[in-house]
């Protein structure tokens, strides 16, 4: 299954990417700087989350396609069945 993400979907979760990624930056300076573990764990749980927030946001707009394509009829070959089973191994994989 292809990713397709457009317009508003694609920006907020390019935006959830960009925060982790800004926030994985900060915790690995906390690091070398010796900064208090409390505050370390703080902002990795908080980049932690924001990964979370992406990845289910990827998820909900395959299961959305994955629905649509199945209700269409559009499946590739593919048994309708098994489709819904690989989304719901992707979205268990976050959970």
């Amino acid at each position: 299954m292809e990713l397709e993400l457009e317009g508003a979907d694609l920006k907020a979760v390019l935006n959830r990417l960009r925060r982790a990624q800004g926030q994985i930056s900060g915790v690995i300076r906390m690091i070398e700087e010796g900064r208090d573990c409390e505050e370390v764990v703080t902002q990795l749980a908080a980049a932690s989350r924001a990964l979370d927030r992406a990845g289910f946001a990827i998820i909900a707009t395959g299961l959305q396609k994955c629905v649509a394509d199945i209700e269409a009829g559009r499946t590739n070959g593919q048994d309708p069945a098994m489709m819904r089973a690989r989304m719901e191994k992707l979205f268990l994989s976050l959970a």
